[in-house]
């Protein structure tokens, strides 16, 4: 089995341009794992893995892991880091070419500092780990572990609010309740007093002992900072300063708007200002903004930093939407323009896209394995520009939902290993429905199963480089849902190219494209792909990869 998976990986990876085509057909076979010519023999063989590349920038495949709910190490039925350490090997065992790991290359940690929800959304104390988590020993251990398998290590960075037992917090409440406007903290949070008129559209809470409000726009338990205060701006500067010294790669910010409430002008100057602090001391930092809300806005915030992409995200996103039989040129179109744009306000700005996280009903609910559509939306995310991120049990198909009880804690449960893993469930979920049609285990056997698909297109995005890197060209069909795009990195240009409908399409590509592609690289999904000069014909519910001599 190990041969049969790393032989997706064997694909050269050293394409310095495009020639003529061959007469001989390429064909791809429906299991997507060897490259075949017409006489049905594998064309790759071992001695190409030696071209394998590994990564070395920030165009990865994130993997976010809400950590109470992945793996218990103690056996308290919390997730914590360590539980992370021992399942490094499920995620990614160092190499490369093994075809035994998912093969993802960065983390994504849900918050980790001390906080007394289950979420962890707000901190108490930034430079503590949560006891039930584990240590900063744990932390480092886990660093020093992804960093020798080349996995970055991003963590959840919450700096709009604190909790109400935050030292800070603590401090702003007694200086209030002394009436003390000297101290350093008596502004440290935002508020009003009584007798002068809440700012509209925003939540407050009253002070404990005074007459005055502070701002709590998501829970009374997560009071705002106040960034007009430098003081406030130094102090979370010093908490990221504090993880990189540590080796942490970068973060992920929590409602990254919120920092200036209803004001996106303001919260994106102040990310300039704070990435810029942190690009001085870490050049290739890894950032990414939680900004949910329309491109319109998101495009404020790319000359700072990237953002998730929520437009192809959820239920209605993009990608679901293509991956149920949508029309593909409608997406890679979205994607040129949108990659258009955000370059054009940073030269190293990239798209972020996901199918869901943490805060979403989960992708498995209404895109089934069973249709093939959740493997489709895969081909569609993995196998395109940029760094996406997949949400910890996508690969096995992890139902959750927030149903009646309309609670977050049914989007995180807990990860279904099928071992002897003693993680529960977060507080407060109730979901009762089927989770999955078979746990880790029983899919990490299972050469047919959606965990070994997602191995395998990680697998050929990494053995095509110029898929994620290279400059993005949507090809424009018309009168068909077949549609890809060209990418041209470092001399190679490969073709990718998706037809998410219930039979096989055959195009012309010297229609909507003047290279000439002569191989099939990778080919992934229900069927497989044949290329006759510059004919195409791709079976329904599949991917290819395509370049040239």
């Amino acid at each position: 089995m190990k041969r049969t998976l790393t032989m997706i990986f064997a694909v050269s990876l050293l394409l310095v341009g495009c020639g003529s085509n061959e007469t001989t057909p390429q064909v791809r076979d429906a299991t997507g794992t060897y490259l075949l010519n017409d006489w049905g023999e594998a064309i790759v063989n071992d001695a190409d893995l030696e071209n394998a590349v590994a990564t070395d920038d920030n165009y990865r495949v994130f993997y976010e892991i809400f950590v109470g709910s992945f793996s218990d190490s103690d056996g308290d039925g919390i997730g914590d880091l360590q539980g992370i350490i021992n399942r490094m090997d499920y995620l990614n065992d160092g190499d490369d070419n093994s075809g035994v790991s998912l093969g993802v290359e960065g983390l994504w940690l849900s918050p980790i500092f001390k906080s007394g929800s289950y979420h962890k959304y707000d901190v108490n104390d930034y430079y503590t780990i949560d006891p039930k988590f584990g240590t900063e020993e744990d932390l480092r251990e886990l660093i020093e572990l992804c960093h020798e398998r080349n996995v970055k290590v991003i963590l959840d960075l919450v700096i709009n609010h604190t909790g109400t037992l935050n030292p800070w917090f603590i401090s702003f409440l007694n200086a209030h309740r002394n009436g003390d406007t000297d101290d350093p903290y008596y502004d440290f949070y935002d508020w009003y007093p009584t007798g002068e008129t809440a700012p509209a559209g925003r939540t407050y809470a009253q002070l404990s002992g005074t007459t005055d409000y502070y701002e709590c726009n998501f829970s009374n338990s997560m009071p705002e900072l106040n960034y007009d205060n430098d003081a406030v701006r130094q102090a979370v500067l010093d908490v990221a300063k504090y993880y990189l010294d540590l080796g942490i790669d970068g973060f992920r910010f929590d409602a990254a708007k919120y920092i200036y409430y209803g004001d996106n002008v303001q919260s994106a100057a102040f990310w300039e200002w704070y990435i810029g602090e942190l690009k001085s001391i870490k050049p290739d930092i890894y950032t990414v903004a939680e900004v949910w809300d329309s491109d319109g806005i998101t495009d404020l915030y790319y000359p700072a930093l990237n953002c998730f992409n929520f437009t192809t995200s959820q239920t209605n996103g993009l990608i679901a939407q293509t991956a149920q039989a949508g029309n593909v040129n409608n997406y890679t179109a979205y994607v040129q323009s949108y990659l258009d744009k955000v370059n054009a306000m940073n030269d190293t700005a990239m798209i972020i896209p996901f199918i869901s996280n943490h805060d979403m009903d989960r992708a498995a609910g209404y895109l089934t394995a069973a249709s093939g559509q959740m493997k489709m939306a895969a081909n569609l995310y993995i196998l395109s520009s940029g760094s996406p991120f997949i949400y910890y049990g996508e690969e096995i198909g992890l139902r959750g939902s927030r149903g009646g009880a309309n609670t977050d804690a049914n989007r995180r449960l807990r990860m279904e290993w099928g071992d002897d893993d003693t993680v529960r469930d977060p507080e407060g979920a109730d979901y009762s429905s089927t989770r999955v049609s078979a746990n880790a285990i029983e899919q990490m056997a299972d050469g047919n199963s959606l965990y070994t698909y997602y191995k395998k297109l990680i697998m050929i995005r990494k053995a095509n480089p110029a898929i994620c890197r290279g400059t993005y060209t949507a090809l424009a069909f018309t009168g068909t849902k077949l549609g890809g795009f060209i990418s041209t990195y470092e001399g190679t240009t490969v073709a990718v190219l998706h037809n998410p409908s219930g039979s096989a399409i055959t195009v012309d590509l010297s229609a909507v494209t003047d290279v000439e592609f002569t191989k099939i690289n990778a080919a992934i999904g229900a069927g497989g792909a044949t290329l006759d000069g510059s004919t195409l014909t791709l079976d329904s519910q599949t991917s290819v990869v395509l370049g040239c001599d």
